[in-house]
C-alpha cells in the first residue's frame, strides 16, 4: 500500500503545471531586444502566460524608444542548479524584438 501511494505521489508531483511570471532579465537597447526569464524546478511542468509576457516586454521596448515587442525564438532552458548528472532547477529565458519607433520624448535612450 506504501508503495503504491508513493507511486501514485510522483505520478501527481510530475503532471504538475505552476504558472509562473517572467520577468526582465536582460535589455539590449541598440539591438532592440528584451529577455524575460523564469524558473522551473524539477518535476515540474511550468509554463507563463504569453499575453503578460507581450506586455511586459512591450512596456520594456516603449521605455527604450520603440513601439511594441514580438516574441521570436524558441524558449531556451538553462540549467542553473545541478546535482549530479540531474538538473534540479532550470532557467527559461523568452526573447522580444523591439520594433517601430514610438514618439516618446520621456525615452531613456542610452545610445545618445
Amino acid at each position: 500500500m506504501k508503495r503504491v501511494f508513493v507511486a501514485g505521489t510522483i505520478l501527481l508531483l510530475a503532471g504538475c503545471h505552476v504558472n509562473r511570471q517572467a520577468e526582465i532579465s536582460r535589455l539590449d537597447a541598440p539591438n532592440g531586444i528584451v529577455r524575460l526569464d523564469y524558473g522551473q524546478a524539477m518535476l515540474q511542468n511550468a509554463y507563463s502566460d504569453e499575453y503578460v509576457n507581450n506586455g511586459t516586454a512591450a512596456k520594456a521596448c516603449q521605455t527604450m524608444g520603440f513601439a511594441t515587442a514580438s516574441a521570436y525564438g524558441q524558449p531556451i532552458k538553462t540549467c542553473t542548479l545541478i546535482s549530479g548528472s540531474l538538473c534540479l532547477n532550470e532557467t527559461v529565458t523568452i526573447q522580444y524584438k523591439c520594433m517601430g519607433y514610438a514618439v516618446n520624448p520621456n525615452a531613456n535612450n542610452p545610445w545618445y
